[in-house]
């Protein structure tokens, strides 16, 4: 052998290493595709049930939420129509306030005028006592 064949031959063995390589490459390239492609699948199936279900919830959710519209709507007019109650009882409450300073003044006045009477009269009565004992010692 010369030494131009056993340098061909070098290559030669070379090339089939390289060649090898390749196809174990290849082939661990072509299952890490596969196995991509099964997970974007199943990404995919997820997506579409996850979106269908969001779907059925957003629909759900929009219901409840007119409801809730229908509900607050008829408290709120039931609420507007209790407002004149509560009117009313302030109404009363300014009505018995003022009653209360009305009687109070009242009698204020009744004791005042009372007292002046109980004057009046323990004066009188004093009064009448002194005259009668006048007329005692006068007539003795």
């Amino acid at each position: 052998m010369t030494g131009g064949e056993i340098a061909a031959l070098i290559a030669a063995i070379a090339f089939a290493a390289l060649v090898v390589f390749l196809i174990v490459v290849l082939l661990k390239i072509s299952k890490v595709i596969e196995e991509v492609s099964k997970t974007v699948k199943e990404a995919n199936t997820s997506i579409e049930v996850i979106t269908k279900d969001a779907d059925k919830l957003l629909i759900e959710v929009e219901g409840l939420l007119n409801k809730t519209n229908t509900t607050l709507d008829d408290v709120n007019g039931k609420l507007n129509k209790t407002d004149p109650v509560f009117q009313a009882i302030g109404d009363l409450g300014v009505s018995v306030s003022s009653l209360n300073s009305s009687t109070r003044n009242l009698a204020e006045h009744v004791s005042g005028t009372t007292k002046k009477t109980v004057k009046a009269g323990m004066v009188t009565k004093v009064g009448k006592t002194a005259l009668n004992l006048k007329r005692k010692r006068k007539s003795n």
